[in-house]
């Protein structure tokens, strides 16, 4: 699959709003947190995977926008520029 570089872009972008919408929400869930808000223990576990679950996939589209980007460097050649799973 070749990928172009609003590929690369939109794939920053999504990490970008990941990264920003769920540091903001697990700040505001420590606050609520630790001013004793009282909630189930559910209500906890099931929010903070939540966060966690949307940052690892920040990561893992930064780091497909992050290789796209590599392989589409001038001077490439076209095999070197497809993107395949290593």
């Amino acid at each position: 699959m070749t990928l172009t570089r609003r590929h690369v872009l939109l794939f920053w972008a999504i990490a970008a709003w990941n990264v920003l919408t769920y540091a903001n929400f697990a700040e505001n869930l420590y606050a609520a947190h630790r001013a004793g808000e009282d909630r189930p223990v559910g209500y906890w576990v099931a929010h903070t995977v939540l966060i966690v679950v949307n940052l690892v996939i920040a990561v893992v589209l930064a780091r497909l926008g992050w290789r796209a980007h590599r392989a589409m460097r001038p001077g490439r050649s076209e095999p070197d520029r497809v993107l395949e799973r290593r």
